[in-house]
């Protein structure tokens, strides 16, 4: 049983195990990506990173991963839907449990509260270790209802991982397949820097009461090859590292020259964050944020809303997505540093949650993450249509789905 954490966690055994061997010299960041990439630590030459949209990409992705798995699956989620897509995600991991593989299984307990007890013995059956994250039980002293897992990662043999905004559901599925068809962004990745949440991992899956195993190497003991691109893992789990990601966010912004694009599904950034934006744009950043146009959460919205009117006045361009709903937390600063990951600009990352991101430094990283606008698409500007109007079949930008408006004060 899950022993649950109800504040940030100092370290614990299984990060004093993951610390024990020396620290080799940081990864030297080429001195033109320098500015943006903040603290030396971490960063991993040679990681090959493939960004995957919407579910139509990243499931089959995750699926043919798992099935290929030959040691072990180590799933981390928020949301773990007993719907078709879930279907095919416990078939999956009873199989390969089956097999011998040795398959863990961590979800949050609120965020999969509809994962049945059936389905659950069902993978038990199977072989599937499972631990669920902080059980709801009020009753229990520091017992917190808001302190939830908001990770979505998948580690396979520790040689392929995944790691994103999308949860486990129908809604991320396309709408040809009879899915929700919400718009959200993962990332699948290879390399020295799949070590590094295998590990965040571990220490999430020993500190909740999970069955230990061995760590896995750390990434920096893995010789980084000199590739042009560069990833670095942040998390949140430990107390001090509670602001990491906000810190890696206002290092970029503050550093940026010429262009801030950030998709956040629920945009409420404090007072140091608007600053932020607000005096790239006085420097002569181009500072773009998309939101959803329809919320999942409705009281979000509306202050949304709010919020983003606020940051037109200080020169944001705030865009509103068009389609069903916009559930992506990415950002990408300059071309150069990109980042995709659990995390939204609000209290909930901030203060509750245990998040994941994922930072990469290459150059073009803001092409894998753009969407382009009705007027920047050259297919909708072809086909004569005016805003909101375009062909649903656009292969460019998606149709209706991606079409995006201005916030007017």
């Amino acid at each position: 049983m899950s022993r649950g954490l109800g504040s940030w966690r100092r370290a614990s055994p299984a990060h004093r195990q993951d610390g024990l061997a020396p620290r080799p010299e940081p990864v030297e960041v080429p001195p033109a990506w320098r500015r943006y990439a903040g603290a030396r630590s971490r960063w991993r030459g040679g990681s090959q990173v493939r960004v995957l949209r919407g579910g139509a990409e990243t499931f089959p992705a995750q699926l043919g991963a798992i099935a290929s798995a030959q040691r072990s699956v180590c799933l981390e989620i928020y949301i773990f839907e007993e719907d078709a897509i879930g279907r095919r995600f416990i078939d999956a991991l009873c199989e390969r449990a089956r097999a011998g593989v040795e398959v863990r299984l961590l979800f949050d307990a609120v965020g999969s509260f509809g994962l049945s007890a059936t389905a659950q013995d069902e993978m038990r059956e199977a072989g599937v270790e499972i631990v669920e994250f902080h059980p709801i039980a009020p009753w229990r002293k520091r017992w917190n209802l808001s302190h939830r897992d908001h990770r979505k990662i998948l580690v396979v043999d520790n040689e392929v991982a995944f790691v994103g905004g999308l949860n486990i559901g129908e809604e991320y599925e396309a709408a040809a397949a009879g899915g929700g068809d919400w718009h959200d962004m993962h990332c699948s990745l290879r390399g020295a820097i799949v070590l590094d949440l295998a590990r965040c991992f571990r220490r999430t899956w020993v500190a909740n009461g999970g069955k230990d195993y061995p760590a896995p190497p750390r990434g920096d003991s893995v010789a980084n090859v000199s590739e042009p691109g560069y990833a670095r893992m942040i998390d949140n789990a430990l107390r001090k590292r509670r602001r990491a990601i906000r810190r890696a966010y206002l290092d970029v912004i503050h550093a940026a020259q010429h262009e801030v694009l950030i998709k956040n599904a629920y945009f409420l950034p404090d007072r140091e964050l608007r600053q932020a934006l607000g005096r790239a744009v006085n420097r002569g950043v181009e500072v773009s944020v998309i939101v959803p146009g329809s919320s999942d959460v409705r009281l979000v919205e509306w202050a949304g809303l709010y919020v983003c009117r606020q940051m037109s006045k200080l020169g944001v361009k705030v865009l509103r997505w068009g389609g069903v709903m916009m559930h992506a937390k990415t950002a990408a600063i300059d071309g150069v540093w990109s980042t995709i990951g659990s995390y939204n600009l609000d209290a909930r990352s901030l203060r509750y949650n245990l998040e994941i991101s994922l930072e990469e430094a290459a150059r073009g990283t803001d092409t894998r993450i753009r969407i382009p606008t009705m007027e920047e698409c050259e297919t909708c500007k072809g086909s004569g249509a005016k805003p909101g109007t375009q062909p649903k079949t656009c292969a460019t930008c998606g149709g209706a789905g991606q079409v995006l408006s201005l916030i007017h004060i």
